[in-house]
């Protein structure tokens, strides 16, 4: 479709379905060419429909063999057949519909529907790519109970899965397939379908619930990987445990399998009963994956799974509520990997992870709500507004009503809404009625783009000891809201005196207007305010700050986050001021007094390595061009982040490495966080150490990756060398490709860092690492670890003034967009910051993706690009 003919769907004109679905009897015969679906759908009149509507089913990419109504088969004048729709006139009000339909899995390089990932069978029908099996009601307020026959060669495919519990299976006599029967009893819409059938090997544990369940979980895993599913089955056992201890809620069914898959669009699906997951996200041995594969299998492990009850068990009516399950369950994720590991350290993390891509989001053309008003593609809306900030959301909820209260309202959540599809309406509703609180303002949250400014004033009168707080919030116009309305805004805060001891230890102050004060009486001195703490509110902040004030907070604040964030506010002023003194021809600015502050922290880094690791780390480039904001020049910013890393690597070049020396010592490898953050602040150590003598910090990196008994350690000896235009770069490249060749995981990081070379050279390695034998654009995996990171992790390879970084992209995102339009459209979301840029830059940004625009192009991409040209 041209971009002006997609339609465009509004949250406004939502109607119920004319006709619900009661039950869906499938059966699959499985060929990699030609498989053949036989669907009988049980359905009726919905009383909240149409009244004498016919039926319109939905379709993608099949071939409709037969359509059968109660038993007789239907001529073709008697229903229409589009690409997309199968409509049936005339109907009954309770019917069964029996349809045949055959599809192509082999051909099938969207990912979408039913597809081959390395001769396995899987599915992806989130959102709507059930259409793709066969025609139906493909939409998330139709729920079903569903049975399932499958059958394929026994050979090609021993394993048959599907949604629920199995029922049967057998060998079919005279031939040599074989067959499974698969029953769902809990109603679910058809997203959360899925079949898997291949070859795999199998990781099995058992648990039981609370009540008494014995729930067998199986891993299942390309064969010849099953040894590196044991920290995935690990990870699920937890989570389990936990959402039994924290929100009460016990897994319903007697199985429980995960399945891992080497072509992915997305991260993980949790499907009833049949989490599909991207391998990257199940495979991990000490050998094989750093501190972050470890984590994110823990998190996403846990995601996945804690989407049974919000999601499947509670799932959303339409998908403009796609929040509701997203957004929801990263904060139950986020609270159960801050319980698993150090809870500062996460907030801090997936703080930056807001910042860094919701922020970005939320100031650009591709800016919407976390509950859009309207789409043309809602693959596009699975992004970081909907579901980090949608988390954000969840937490501000939480901290205004208490702990207490909120565990109240979600078990009322749970009680009144199992089994429904809801609205974002119903579920805060069961807030407002356990708090008595009205909510109508707070859902502006969910209705309103954009990131709120904050300004804070201070006033003290030394004769009265009175000190106040002026709060002022303001929005800037995002597309489609021109006028914004005040959010309400909870502000955790806190009062030190000079000395950083705390006058008032915690407070909430909740700004639900366009401007708010807070006063106290009787302070003994002008208090230093400590404002947001744990970042109580997605928004952003100014403050008229006194010299010294913040670090006094960095020091002294008894709120990790703000003392952490103090630190990142001295460093994001002096990086400013330096961008605008280079863009002037001036020298690179430094500072003596943050430096001794950062020594200061890594000489007392024993009591808390991943915070400090955290915390000596110097704002990204990218974060830089963020907190900028416009005319943004991304040479002058890596020119100042640069010099900022040299300058305080030469001042604490002794402390720094005294302190990896120490910490670099092998010893044996454990996952855990605290071993994770003594790695992480050995490499931050290592990073300033190479900014300070690239030589000698170079050949540390080298001698840390050949000695290294461990994928972290070998992996961050790999990350600081990036930086370094060093020959030692190139030894542990070469040697890091060799080592990695055969393992497609470890081979995908090994693009990763090669597109990261900062500029030119990034560049050009991604240019020729196109053409590497083993690289190839028909894998999720390998486009975002090679084109992916260049884009959206090298500024200025990405960004050069030249434009040549722009279409470099550009070409990737056009020739993938014919094999997969999701990936396509998700590359082109890294042009999201381009009216921000500098005029040159801008106007080269702007040509690449006018480049891109052409009648033949995929919806999805179309979308992005529409949005992004407006």
């Amino acid at each position: 479709m041209r971009p002006d003919q997609s339609p465009v769907i509004r949250l406004s004109e939502y109607r119920p379905p004319d006709f619900l679905i009661d039950h869906v009897a499938l059966d699959f015969r499985l060929h990699p060419s030609g498989t053949v679906v036989d669907a009988v759908l049980t359905l009726r009149r919905n009383p909240k429909g149409r009244a004498g509507a016919a039926l319109s089913l939905d379709g993608e990419d099949l071939t409709l063999l037969s359509v059968a109504l109660e038993g007789k088969e239907l001529t073709a004048s008697a229903y229409e057949v589009s690409p997309e729709k199968l409509v049936i006139p005339d109907v009954p009000d309770a019917f069964t519909l029996a349809l045949k339909t055959e599809i192509n899995p082999a051909t099938n390089t969207r990912l979408m529907g039913l597809y081959r990932s390395n001769g396995v069978y899987c599915t992806q029908c989130e959102a709507d790519a059930f259409r793709r099996i066969t025609y139906f009601l493909d939409r998330p307020d139709v729920m079903s109970t569903y049975s399932v026959r499958i059958e394929a060669e026994k050979a090609e495919a021993p394993l048959l899965l599907s949604n629920g519990n199995p029922v049967g299976a057998g060998d079919i006599p005279g031939t040599t397939r074989h067959f499974a029967l698969w029953e769902d009893p809990h109603r679910k819409p058809a997203y959360l379908f899925a079949l898997v059938a291949g070859d795999l090997d199998r990781v099995t544990d058992t648990h039981t619930t609370p009540s008494g369940r014995r729930v067998t979980l199986n891993v299942y895993v390309e064969k010849g990987k099953g040894n590196r599913a044991a920290y995935a089955m690990d990870s699920l056992i937890r989570s389990m445990k936990w959402d039994e201890e924290k929100f009460g809620r016990e897994y319903d069914l007697d199985l429980f399998n995960i399945v891992a898959v080497s072509d992915f669009n997305m991260g993980a699906m949790e499907n009833k009963g049949l989490n599909i997951f991207n391998d990257r996200y199940i495979l991990a041995t000490p050998e094989t994956a750093t501190d972050q594969d470890y984590h994110n299998i823990e998190a996403i492990v846990a995601h996945e799974y804690f989407h049974n009850w919000t999601g499947n068990r509670i799932t959303c009516r339409d998908w403009f509520q796609l929040c509701l399950k997203e957004g929801l369950t990263v904060f139950r994720d986020q609270e159960f990997s801050s319980d698993e590991r150090s809870r500062p350290v996460e907030r801090i993390a997936n703080v930056q992870t807001l910042r860094a891509a919701q922020f970005v989001e939320d100031a650009g053309p591709l800016a919407h709500p976390v509950r859009p008003h309207q789409y043309k593609e809602i693959n596009n809306f699975y992004t970081a507004t909907v579901y980090n900030k949608g988390s954000e959301v969840i937490q501000m909820l939480r901290l205004l009503i208490g702990p207490a209260k909120f565990r109240e309202g979600m078990d009322l959540y749970f009680e009144r809404h199992d089994g429904e599809a809801c609205t974002v309406e119903q579920f805060i509703r069961c807030f407002a009625d356990v708090s008595g609180r009205d909510f109508t303002p707070f859902m502006r949250w969910y209705d309103q783009a954009g990131t709120p400014l904050v300004t804070v004033r201070d006033a003290f009168d030394a004769a009265t000891g009175r000190y106040t707080l002026h709060f002022q919030q303001t929005t800037k116009p995002t597309p489609g809201q021109p006028e914004k309305h005040p959010q309400v805004i909870p502000v955790r805060l806190g009062l030190l005196d000079p000395q950083g001891q705390s006058l008032v230890s915690d407070d909430l102050f909740v700004l639900d207007g366009a401007e708010g004060q807070k006063t106290w009486d009787n302070m003994p001195a002008r208090p230093i305010p400590s404002l947001f703490r744990g970042f109580s509110a997605p928004v952003r902040v100014e403050i008229n700050r006194q010299p010294g004030d913040l670090l006094v907070l960095a020091g002294h604040d008894p709120d990790p986050f703000n003392r952490w964030q103090a630190l990142q506010d001295v460093e994001i002023d002096l990086l400013k001021r330096s961008i605008a003194g280079i863009r002037k021809g001036e020298a690179p600015l430094a500072d003596p007094t943050l430096a001794a502050a950062l020594e200061r922290l890594i000489r007392h880094s024993d009591a808390d390595p991943a915070f400090a690791a955290l915390a000596i780390a110097l704002p990204r480039e990218t974060e830089m061009a963020r907190e900028i904001g416009q005319d943004v020049d991304p040479d002058a910013i890596g020119t100042a982040v640069t010099a900022l890393w040299k300058s305080i690597g030469q001042s604490v070049g002794s402390l720094a490495r005294e302190r990896y020396d120490a910490l670099s010592k092998p010893v044996p490898f454990s996952p855990d966080a605290a071993s994770a953050g003594k790695r992480a602040l050995a490499l931050r150590l290592l990073n300033y150490l190479i900014a300070a003598n690239p030589a000698e910090g170079a050949g540390l990196a080298l001698a840390q990756f050949e000695r290294a008994n461990n994928m972290s350690d070998r992996a961050n000896a790999l990350w600081a060398l990036v930086t370094a235009d060093r020959p030692e770069r190139d030894q542990a490249f070469a040697a890091a490709e060799a080592r990695f060749r055969d393992d497609p995981l470890l081979l995908d990081l090994w693009f990763t860092l090669n597109a990261s070379i900062p500029g030119k050279a990034g560049r050009e390695r991604v240019e020729a690492l196109l053409r590497h034998p083993k690289f190839t654009l028909g894998n999720p995996n390998r486009v975002r670890a090679l084109v992916g990171a260049f884009a959206n992790g090298n500024p200025r390879g990405f960004h050069a003034a030249d434009g040549a970084g722009y279409r470099l992209v550009a070409n990737v995102i056009g020739e993938v967009d014919g094999k997969n339009p999701q990936i396509a459209a998700r590359l082109a979301t890294a042009f999201r910051t381009w009216k921000a840029l500098e005029a040159g830059r801008r106007a080269e940004a702007e040509k690449a993706l006018r480049g891109l625009v052409a009648p033949d192009r995929s919806r999805d991409l179309s979308d992005i690009l529409e949005r992004s040209l407006a």
